[in-house]
């Protein structure tokens, strides 16, 4: 009994010596695993942190490269501004300069106004002084050189002139139906002198009332040149003809009498005293 029971015990401890290696066999096992898989997982780590910090090395890439690109803009915008900066002092410098040059302009026109002005002056004053040297002496009238002197006077002043050249020429008419040829004939001088060479049509009347001054004087030749100065500045004056006419014919140049007396026929077909001078036989004046 004692050897049966004790055959068995053997039989158990021959399992269990078995079984001891087996487990022992499976512990290493999962051992390896286990290192084969922390093994991984360090790998695995390693590469994810290598690709973070590539991530990273990318990122700070771009960010320097977005960073060169604002200090780029940064810069061509400071260039702009400077080039912008550098227009406006351009443009204000040609501003001064040309605001500079247009005052030395207006400087320069002003001072040439004031001389042509002393110069209507003085020739006004000169032409005064030579009506005044002594009776029945003849004026002459530079009309280009006083039309020069006259641009510069404003278009009141121009009136002014006129309207005191129109009130010497009624003292003048006052004069001379008056019977004073000597002052009528002075009144209309000085009312020339005065009267802008611009009013053509005034003057022509002027010229030719001191023309019928003069005849009342015997001044025949200058009461024809008088006449002849009416009729260039209105060639359709027909008083001023017609008192040509006479003239001529009292200075016995009856050529040109008749002449006068056919243009006055000419704008006045019905005027008596013409339409009487061309029936006249032609003779010398009496």
């Amino acid at each position: 009994m004692s050897q049966a029971a004790g055959k068995p015990q053997e039989h158990d401890n021959e399992d269990d010596f078995y079984d001891c290696q087996e487990t022992l066999t499976s512990s290493d096992q999962r051992q390896d695993v286990e290192g084969e898989t922390g093994q991984q997982e360090a790998e695995q780590a390693d590469r994810m942190q290598e690709k973070e910090h590539i991530d990273r090395l990318q990122e700070k890439e771009q960010g320097d490269r977005l960073q060169g690109d604002r200090l780029q803009e940064e810069e061509r915008d400071n260039r702009l501004q400077e080039e912008e900066r550098g227009d406006r002092l351009q443009e204000e410098e040609q501003g001064d300069r040309l605001h500079s040059n247009r005052l030395q302009e207006e400087e320069e026109e002003q001072g040439k106004r004031l001389q042509e002005k002393e110069q209507c002056g003085r020739l006004l004053e000169e032409s005064d002084s030579e009506m005044k040297e002594g009776e029945g002496q003849e004026v002459e009238f530079d009309d280009e050189y006083l039309r020069e002197a006259e641009k510069e006077l404003t278009e009141e002043e121009k009136e002014s002139r006129r309207q005191q050249s129109l009130a010497l020429k009624e003292k003048g008419n006052s004069q001379f139906k008056a019977g004073g040829w000597l002052e009528a004939e002075r009144s209309y001088t000085e009312s020339l002198v005065l009267c802008p060479v611009c009013f053509s049509r005034e003057r022509a009347v002027l010229y030719s009332n001191r023309a019928a001054a003069r005849l009342h004087m015997d001044l025949k030749d200058q009461a024809i040149s008088d006449c002849s100065r009416a009729l260039e500045l209105n060639p359709d004056y027909v008083r001023a003809l017609l008192r040509r006419a006479e003239l001529y014919e009292q200075t016995n140049k009856l050529d040109e009498a008749l002449e006068d007396y056919q243009k006055v026929l000419d704008r006045d077909p019905n005027h008596t005293s013409a339409r009487q001078a061309c029936m006249r036989p032609v003779g010398p004046y009496t």
